[in-house]
């Protein structure tokens, strides 16, 4: 079982990402997926967090209004939609995954961690 993050890159400031967190080897149900990053020289926060089983949503203040979490059982996947970043978005983002959980709002522990995906906002 694991996560692994995909979508980073290289964006100009004002410009947007997706970011995808795939899960494998469990099915997306109950769960909770908190996205993290980490800039250089820093270290890592918290970035927004979802529930599986109620949907509900938070966001770390520096990224409220311009981030978006959503999630498709489906396809077992989780997005990060980035939008209006800025280049103190620039850092590794990691995705990690508590499984299962039941609770309707974000777990403060996970068991999963992604590898994680390089963002940099730079003209």
């Amino acid at each position: 079982a694991q996560v692994q993050e995909s979508g980073g890159g290289l964006v100009q400031p004002g410009g947007s990402l997706r970011l995808s967190c795939a899960a494998s080897g469990f099915t997306l149900d109950y769960y909770a997926i908190g996205w993290f990053r980490q800039a250089p020289g820093k270290l890592r926060e918290g970035v927004g967090c979802i529930s599986g089983r109620s949907g509900f949503t938070h966001y770390a203040d520096s990224v409220k209004g311009r981030f978006t979490i959503s999630g498709d059982n489906a396809e077992n996947t989780v997005w990060l939609q980035m939008n209006s970043l800025k280049p103190e978005d620039t850092a590794v983002y990691y995705c990690a995954m508590k499984y299962p959980w039941y609770g309707n709002d974000c777990s403060d522990e996970y068991d999963y961690w992604g590898q994680g995906t390089s963002v940099t906002v730079s003209s």
